[in-house]
């Protein structure tokens, strides 16, 4: 090639004089937990993506000045149950760009993913649930994602018709055959085939699941390469750790990874025995990870097998210390009885701050909201003000944890959780230049979650830009009307 040829490529190759970004954000501090930038910093947005990251001025056809603001990686929910529009746009104001049910789960995935695509705010996806699979064995109908209330369409009313009159319980309480743990397997791995982003177990909710089923649900999950996501048993009194020495034995002995839900409520007072032991399995070579909500209290559905005979000794609790949610009453035994044959939401005063706070402030324990749907008048505030509140309350007010290792927390950690069967999350919980441009603008000084539990539905406070692949989900502290940048986020299909 001649001096001319190349000088020409090489003039070819720079970018067209004037050429501007989609968006510039000027004067914002810039966070990102993977390389510890935490500088002020001009970042330019091409695409979708973060195009540019400079300490010198950038040119853009939008410029959003950020002065006074935290520019964060966008926050990624693992365990969201809320996966409606209501909720989404709760999510956004809470600063959350990917909310995802690897808990419940759904089945069949096909559904669920379609029922989302170019509607949702924020990215979404899905593990495959091991209840709803149980549900089509043994009760022997497909119910989607499980949290069905809020379902559009003639589906969603057809489903809320058909757990109005027939409640599944032998998905609960019947144990399956040996054929029946082929057929278990044969549905697992038709929901992987799909995308699913690994495998969810509730096991407090099928204890007849046994220790065999159990293991060849890890034995699966290990030969596809993809975590298994575990809501543990029931303990046995405070003093019991079979919950997590059982999960972390079956990934020990499977080699599958593992991720353990919501440690505060699981563990009580055995939390940081708990995650003793989750530190110990990981120094040996398990891949097992944890998360926690920023809460001292509880939700579930009242009719689940939680709450079968035994209860109040195996978790040390009374009917006291139960709150239907919907209208905020203390329970006795006449009303439990009552509301556990209606079926609903109850909210579980579990937990005690000396037992949460500490794993709020573990920089290995990932944040998680375990977020019930935005459909009825009363539900947990945590899928509302999570995040929030972990800023405003623990980092700044607090100071329990830096903000640098919270972010950490909510963002980089539950990316690298997925990112090893789910390439797509390589690009997210990060700023840097090819990263995706999910970023959550806040004001350190003003971050606060609002949502109580007498008022569920206020949004945070602080979050003052949201943006979704390079778009706008909240501008100026208010959602944006009519946009979906949201995509599906899913295993990849080589596992």
């Amino acid at each position: 090639m001649t001096r001319t040829a190349l000088l020409l490529a090489a003039l070819l190759a720079l970018p067209a004089p004037g050429a501007a970004f989609d968006l510039v954000i000027r004067g914002g501090r810039v966070m990102d937990p993977e390389s510890g930038l935490d500088a002020v910093r001009e970042i330019g947005i091409r695409d979708g993506k973060i195009a540019g990251l400079s300490e010198n001025p950038l040119e853009g056809e939008v410029v959003l000045r950020a002065d006074g603001l935290v520019v964060a990686p966008g926050f990624i929910d693992l365990h969201e149950h809320g996966q409606n529009a209501t909720s989404h746009a709760l999510h956004a104001r809470d600063g959350v760009t990917t909310a995802l049910d690897l808990e419940v789960g759904a089945w069949p995935i096909p559904p669920f993913y379609a029922a989302r695509e170019g509607r949702t705010l924020v990215n979404f996806g899905v593990s495959v649930g091991h209840i709803p699979a149980r549900v089509k064995l043994k009760d022997g109908f497909s119910i989607g994602h499980l949290p069905t209330a809020g379902q559009r369409g003639f589906r969603g009313w057809l489903l809320g018709l058909v757990q109005r009159f027939y409640r599944p319980t032998a998905y609960a309480v019947e144990p399956a055959s040996a054929e029946e743990r082929e057929t278990l397997r044969d549905l697992l791995a038709e929901g992987l085939d799909a995308g699913a982003l690994g495998i969810g177990m509730g096991l407090a909710y099928t204890p007849a699941a046994d220790a065999e089923e159990v293991r060849a649900v890890f034995a699966l999950a290990a030969a596809r390469g993809v975590p298994v996501f575990v809501h543990m048993g029931a303990a046995d009194g405070s003093e019991d750790t079979r919950p997590i020495d059982d999960v972390l034995g079956h990934a020990e002995t499977t080699g599958a990874a593992l991720h353990v839900f919501h440690l505060g409520s699981s563990g009580g007072a055995q939390a940081a025995e708990y995650l003793r032991r989750i530190r110990a399995a990981r120094a040996r070579g398990v891949d097992v990870t944890t998360e926690v909500y920023p809460y001292t209290a509880a939700s579930t559905y009242i009719e689940s097998a939680l709450f079968d005979e035994g209860w109040r000794e195996k978790r040390g609790l009374d009917y006291g210390d139960l709150q239907w949610a919907a209208t905020g009453e203390r329970l006795d035994a006449e009303s439990f009885a009552r509301y556990r044959k209606q079926g609903g939401m109850v909210i579980l005063h579990s937990m005690k701050a000396e037992w949460v706070d500490p794993l709020v402030a573990a920089p290995d324990v990932i944040i998680a909201s375990d977020g019930m749907p935005y459909v009825e008048d009363k539900v947990h505030p945590r899928g509302a003000g999570t995040f929030s509140r972990v800023l405003g309350r623990y980092v700044r007010d607090a100071g329990a944890i830096s903000w640098m290792d919270a972010l950490a927390k909510m963002t980089l950690l539950p990316a690298r959780r997925l990112e090893a069967m789910a390439p797509a999350f390589r690009q997210k919980g990060r700023v840097r230049v090819g990263a995706d441009a999910d970023l959550t603008l806040f004001d350190p000084a003003r971050v606060i979650d609002r949502a109580s539990f007498e008022d569920p539905w206020q949004p945070s406070a602080g979050i003052v830009h949201v943006l979704v692949g390079g778009r706008f989900v909240v501008r100026d502290g208010e959602n944006v009307p009519d946009v979906a940048p949201g995509r599906a986020m899913r295993a990849r299909a080589d596992r």
